[in-house]
């Protein structure tokens, strides 16, 4: 794959609001992960996503810097310019995200977007995908690549989205590394330096994306909120609501209430 051509055609179906052209850089089976959304989207899902958006929102999409890229990982830098106005637009000035890929062949299996936007409480920490040197002094001698922490990063998305060890709920940050097969430090520079977030808060935005998947059911009345707590990971109801409600801004019984509101 020319990973140059492959994003400038990414680039192009953003600023052409081709929700298609931008699914189809995805396998058939792949996801698009939207962190500070916590949405997780396959191919048809993100063409649906994508129609809805580029209805009220015109964009320019340019790329920042340079494309990181190691054998089967891409990231790369870009900043958003609202071209188009419209009352349901959510932001009107320009800001920055950050696009992570996990290769297969010549599209992407995940592609994990983290941007930050003017009206967003939560900070992404987008310019931590650079090399270790620029995350900080936390990090300055742990001795991991700008190349180490992207093949981290793609094996650690592979193990959450492939085989959703977040489901597990004695999963903890030593485990997690274990699975990856790197070390502590180096897991929690990825988690911490090249995500931005926290682990317990990379491990809860897996569990509640699922949990609202789990709400939004054909058969979520007939399921128990505690039982679909436990389903997602969590030891107990209480830490599933505060989590919950930080992610989603809404109870998970308010959260499948609207849902169920929306399908009638």
């Amino acid at each position: 794959m020319r990973v140059a051509k492959f994003v400038e055609s990414y680039f192009d179906a953003w600023n052409h609001c081709d929700p298609k052209g931008v699914a189809d850089h995805l396998t058939d089976d792949g996801f698009y992960c939207d962190i500070p959304q916590n949405e997780r989207r396959s191919h048809d899902e993100l063409i649906t996503s994508l129609s809805q958006f580029f209805a009220h929102n015109r964009q320019r999409y340019e790329l920042i810097g340079d494309i990181l890229s190691s054998k089967d990982t891409i990231a790369f830098q870009y900043k958003i310019t609202p071209l188009e106005i419209s009352h349901q637009s959510a932001h009107s000035h320009d800001y920055c995200g950050a696009e992570f890929m996990t290769l297969n062949g010549d599209a992407a299996m995940t592609i994990t977007d983290y941007y930050d936007r003017p009206d967003s409480v939560r900070r992404s920490n987008i310019a931590n995908i650079a090399p270790p040197k620029m995350a900080g002094h936390k990090y300055a001698k742990s001795g991991l690549s700008a190349e180490q922490l992207l093949e981290y990063k793609s094996r650690l998305e592979q193990i959450m989205q492939k085989q959703q060890i977040f489901l597990r709920p004695d999963l903890t940050l030593p485990k997690l590394a274990e699975a990856v097969n790197c070390s502590v430090n180096h897991l929690s520079q990825v988690i911490n330096a090249g995500i931005g977030v926290s682990f317990f808060d990379y491990l809860n935005q897996y569990r509640i994306a699922y949990a609202r998947q789990l709400l939004s059911g054909s058969d979520s009345r007939s399921s128990a909120v505690l039982n679909i707590a436990f389903t997602v990971g969590f030891n107990s109801n209480s830490a599933f609501y505060a989590a919950f409600k930080k992610c989603v801004g809404q109870t998970p019984a308010q959260y499948r209430r609207a849902q169920t509101k929306s399908t009638h």
